[in-house]
């Protein structure tokens, strides 16, 4: 028995020689330097920076729409790609930005519009999903809307 034992060794020792030769001879250099610049790039982010996290649109009359632009840098080191905006709700709606990526140091812009539904201080926020760090950003609108005036008759 203990010859079987030793033969099973002695042969899975030279199996396990025979292919770490085969596998060096199959590993191509030129693929080696793609990965390694593959890996340093991929801790690389894209950071957007923008020009004001929040706007204030002060006092507005109840049901009047209003607009904003929220304008963005790419202060990172790759490029940015901002794969949807999104509002807090409906009365909010973001439009008008890139889907295209955004080089470092390039700028971009988005804007949005409010309906001005509500009463009193109002506030709300619109999330930026890209391809950051963090995943999404959140910027915020707020205004203070004035009741509608009473209807007499």
């Amino acid at each position: 028995m203990k010859k079987v034992i030793l033969g099973l060794m002695a042969l899975s020792l030279l199996a396990f020689t025979s292919c770490k030769e085969d596998a060096t001879k199959k590993i191509n250099e030129k693929n080696v330097v793609v990965a390694a610049e593959r890996d340093a790039n991929s801790s690389l982010f894209p950071v957007i920076t923008f020009d004001k996290m929040e706007h204030d649109f002060g006092e507005i009359e109840a049901k009047t729409p209003v607009e904003t632009e929220f304008n963005y840098t790419n202060t990172g080191d790759a490029p940015l790609v901002i794969t949807d905006i999104k509002s807090s709700c409906g009365c909010t709606v973001p439009q008008d930005w890139s889907r295209e990526p955004l080089a470092p140091g390039a700028s971009g812009k988005f804007s949005v519009k409010f309906n001005g539904s509500g009463t009193n201080k109002v506030t709300k926020t619109i999330t930026v999903t890209a391809n950051t760090e963090k995943g999404s950003e959140v910027v915020k609108i707020t205004a203070f809307v004035k009741p509608e005036p009473t209807k007499t008759n």
